[in-house]
């Protein structure tokens, strides 16, 4: 069991992408914000993100409750990487319909669909993580 408290977030967060990308689940002692008591879970870690504010949120699938959850980083007193595979099925995520393309001469309607365009791809999927994302983390 690592403590968070006594190394850097920067390996802290290498560690937690490294089970991201080999799919190791891991177990944490979270302490939720607002709570007291501290809880135990294993989670199956699915993307990591950064706030608005510059937290980081870890977005994993719970084995305790079988969905999925958000962690945020600072509320992770201790972990331990498994070497067990991930097992829970992570819901697909919601179909976005991108509205018909907006005549050139509606700046707002044009600006608020090239927006969308820049949130997914072609196929409407979100932007999956590969392994040089999680390289240039460590």
């Amino acid at each position: 069991m690592k403590n968070t408290k006594q190394q850097t977030t920067t390996k802290t967060l290498a560690d937690l992408y490294r089970s991201l990308d080999r799919q190791h689940a891991v177990t944490i002692t979270y302490l939720a914000p607002g709570d007291t008591e501290p809880t135990v879970r294993t989670i199956e870690i699915a993307d990591i993100r950064t706030t608005k504010n510059g937290g980081i949120v870890i977005v994993a699938m719970c084995r305790l409750r079988g969905e999925e959850r958000q962690f945020h980083l600072s509320g992770v007193l201790s972990y331990t990487v498994h070497r067990i595979a991930y097992v829970l099925d992570r819901p697909a995520p919601t179909k976005y319909e991108r509205p018909a393309p907006a005549p050139t001469t509606d700046a707002q309607a044009l600006f608020f669909y090239e927006l969308a365009r820049d949130q997914d791809d072609a196929d409407h999927q979100p932007r999956a993580l590969i392994r040089t994302d999680t390289d240039l983390a460590a």
